[in-house]
């Protein structure tokens, strides 16, 4: 049994997601979070979920797909996805690589991630308190 750092979380704050990557994922890892990470929206009725990748310093072609899938599969499921905390080197790797994200809403932190949801999603209203939102516990999907 593997009890190493996770390598992502998945915490709930009202009626978001937050899904922290914490290092680089590799391919099967990626696959593991996206499918536990739309479970659980669904699971926590969620309305809204923020992806933070401030952790990735690389990002290939799989992972900008994936991340893209996320966010397409959420909007089906009925949640919007803000993927924040992109690095300038991620950013310009994944515009070099040609994947299409016209469709993906990004913000620089969570806070401004929080906010976005707050204002663009109906209903979607986050009170700050410290400490965990409630619902599911914290886990690492990946193992």
């Amino acid at each position: 049994m593997d009890t190493g750092p996770a390598l992502v979380s998945i915490m709930r704050q009202g009626p978001n997601l937050i899904a922290s990557i914490h290092t680089a994922l590799d391919d099967s890892q990626l696959a593991r979070f996206q499918q536990h990470l739309i479970e659980q929206i669904g699971w926590c009725q969620s309305r809204g979920v923020i992806i933070d990748v401030a952790a990735l310093d690389v990002l290939d072609s799989v992972g900008s797909k994936i991340l893209s899938d996320i966010s397409e599969m959420a909007r089906l499921r009925g949640a919007t996805t803000v993927i924040v905390g992109i690095q300038p080197d991620v950013a310009f790797a994944v515009v070099a690589l040609g994947t299409r994200t016209t469709s993906i809403f990004t913000a620089l932190d969570l806070d401004e991630g929080l906010a976005y949801l707050a204002s663009s999603v109906p209903g979607n209203v986050v009170r700050r308190r410290h400490g965990r939102g409630g619902g599911p516990p914290a886990v690492d999907p990946t193992r």
